[in-house]
Parts: structure tokens; C-alpha cells; sequence
């Protein structure tokens, strides 16, 4: 028998996957600037910063944006063990990978053919990123 065999990256928890339902955005006034003007008709001027859960933001951002988005940066924690003001950076490895696998799905369906995601990170989930 031939069969071919894979590798796989697994952790405890992997097959836990949150169930998320179609999300939709609103603006708040207060916090919003609009361009004054298009340059051409084709250009997406309003920028949108989003305030929430980014796991949410991205699921509201999808029905919109799917397969239209070129470039994606992101900035995920590095998972150092150090404590922040604002976060944790120190989440168990399961849980960031978890973490990490359920996001990079979402901007992944948000890509265009051409796209590509860049990302930051340090030596401590840099290769475990990189299997994800």
C-alpha cells in the first residue's frame, strides 16, 4: 500500500473552533473623518479603524471585502510571556496558535488572488506562525 503521509501541526485544543455569525459594522460619528474627495472613481478613501474584538472585525469585514484585498499587515502578539498595560503577552501556546489559526483564516478569505499577508513577530511563535 502507498499512501502518502503528512505532517501536521497539532495542539491541544485545535479542533475547538468558535462559531461566529455574520457580523455587521457601525459607524460612530464622533470618531469618523471622511476624505473630502475621490481622486478617481475607483479609490476606497475612508480608512476604518475598528474598535473591538479583531476575531469579530474581521467576520463583519468579509462580507464586504472578500477576495478584494491585496496587502494585509498585521502585528500579532509575540507571545513573550511579558505583561502589558493594555494585554496579555504571555497566553498559553495552545490558545495562541488557536488564536492565531482562527484569524489568519479570516484575512485569508479576504485576499485576492494576488495577495499576500506580512506580519511581525519574534523568534518565540515565528515558525509555528509560519506552519500555520
Amino acid at each position: 500500500m502507498n499512501r502518502k503521509q503528512k505532517l501536521e501541526l497539532t495542539w491541544i485544543g485545535k479542533e475547538n473552533r468558535p462559531k461566529l455569525e455574520p457580523r455587521i459594522l457601525l459607524e460612530d460619528p464622533e470618531r469618523s473623518h471622511h476624505a473630502p474627495h475621490r481622486v478617481t472613481d475607483h479609490d476606497l478613501f475612508d480608512n476604518r479603524l475598528i474598535l473591538g474584538d479583531n476575531l469579530l472585525a474581521l467576520k463583519a469585514l468579509e462580507q464586504e471585502f472578500t477576495c478584494k484585498i491585496k496587502c494585509i499587515f498585521i502585528d500579532p502578539p509575540y507571545n513573550t510571556g511579558s505583561a502589558f498595560t493594555h494585554y496579555d503577552d504571555g497566553v498559553e501556546h495552545s490558545l495562541w496558535l488557536s488564536l492565531m489559526r482562527d484569524r489568519l483564516e479570516l484575512l485569508r478569505t479576504l485576499l485576492r488572488q494576488d495577495g499576500s499577508i506580512w506580519m511581525t513577530i519574534d523568534d518565540n511563535e515565528a515558525h509555528y506562525l509560519k506552519v500555520l
